[in-house]
């Protein structure tokens, strides 16, 4: 008998699907850990009484009620802390950011020559074990604040001079953001937002970002299962991949640009070579490839070379750099396909300086 888990999101008060290793991700990226998570086995469905407890020494916050589903009536299985306090925006308590500032080391048409307003999110459902954002996205480093406060984060950049406002891993704070999206919009706010991606996104997410993404700057990691499952805890990456990245491109249309080369909607299709995996990269860009044999130009390829070893890139393998011909490999790879309408990084993009300083900078 096969289950699939369910999601209750409280504050949109809406049931999602979901996979189990996106809510075994999820929970773990906000500083939650799973005991005896999903202990449902062919046959069997056995009762939690608390699925997800908070870590000691963190505040906990009721996010999700997770049951389970099995052609019948849905299942309890464990339900995580109380919910907060509603805010005047309509929805609960806080989220949590780390940095709030403008970022110049986007592509070219997302940073331009004033930066792109970045807010980075704390939290991610995917646990890549190189992620150079580890202290947010791991380890729970990040500010709580008010969607009152996020609303005027936005216009403040907006005020900087940003060209955009760039949202990077904003899926777990999905109505929070959207709530202070309208409140910023209310007041004033009109610059393309971007949805910076990990690529590992549902479709019912993705369709509820409609009307507020202009931009997806979107990752394609992998093809290999194996390896997703190996550095990203994610065995289910590529299919949920293709499915989203077909619908945001769906959703945005081809690029456009505004007078001055700055990219007004749209899709950015990100690919990091990693140290070692140049085939499974052969394997990403052929899928990019395929996309853009069957419509020309709907999006705007991004191949990187930025790789450094952070976090627990040594114990799964990758603890080195790229090399300067494996990287050869796959820019000539990419050639070849006919993926040049877009960029190629620099070898030299691969230093620790471009990874910014997580410092609550703006927030």
């Amino acid at each position: 008998m096969q289950y699939s888990p369910i999601v209750y999101h409280n504050c949109a008060r809406k049931w999602y699907n979901r996979s189990e290793q996106f809510v075994r991700n999820f929970c773990k990226g906000l500083g939650y850990y799973a005991q005896n998570h999903f202990c449902c086995r062919a046959g069997s469905l056995y009762s939690l009484p608390q699925a997800v407890q908070s870590r000691p020494g963190r505040r906990a916050r009721k996010l999700f009620l997770v049951q389970h589903h099995f052609h019948g009536p849905r299942r309890h299985i464990g339900i995580v802390e109380p919910l907060p306090q509603k805010q005047e925006s309509g929805v609960g308590g806080t989220l949590k950011a780390a940095r709030a500032a403008l970022h110049f080391w986007e592509e070219p048409c997302i940073s331009g020559t004033r930066g792109s307003g970045t807010v980075f999110f704390s939290g991610c459902t995917l646990k890549c074990c190189f992620c150079q954002n580890y202290p947010i996205s791991a380890e729970g480093l990040g500010k709580e604040i008010t969607v009152e406060h996020l609303a005027q984060i936005f216009l403040d950049l907006q005020a900087q001079g940003a060209h955009n406002i760039n949202l990077v891993t904003p899926g777990q704070w999905q109505p929070w953001i959207i709530a202070a999206l309208d409140e910023a919009r209310a007041k004033g706010l009109h610059l393309p937002i971007v949805c910076n991606t990990g690529g590992y996104e549902t479709l019912d997410s993705i369709e509820r970002w409609r009307g507020y993404i202009d931009i997806w700057l979107a990752d394609l990691k992998y093809v290999s299962s194996s390896l997703s499952a190996e550095l990203s805890a994610a065995p289910d990456y590529f299919a949920a991949a293709k499915a989203g990245i077909e619908a945001m491109m769906a959703q945005t249309g081809h690029p456009v640009f505004d007078a001055d080369g700055i990219l007004q909607k749209g899709v950015i299709l990100r690919h990091l070579a990693l140290p070692g995996h140049v085939d499974d990269s052969f394997a990403v860009l052929d899928q990019m490839a395929a996309w853009n044999r069957a419509d020309p130009g709907c999006f705007l390829p991004s191949v990187m070379s930025q790789y450094t070893p952070f976090y627990k890139a040594a114990d799964h393998g990758i603890g080195r750099r790229i090399t300067t011909y494996e990287y050869r490999r796959v820019v000539n790879y990419a050639m070849d396909l006919g993926l040049t309408d877009g960029y190629m990084q620099q070898k030299s993009s691969a230093k620790e300086e471009y990874t910014p300083s997580f410092d609550l900078t703006g927030v």
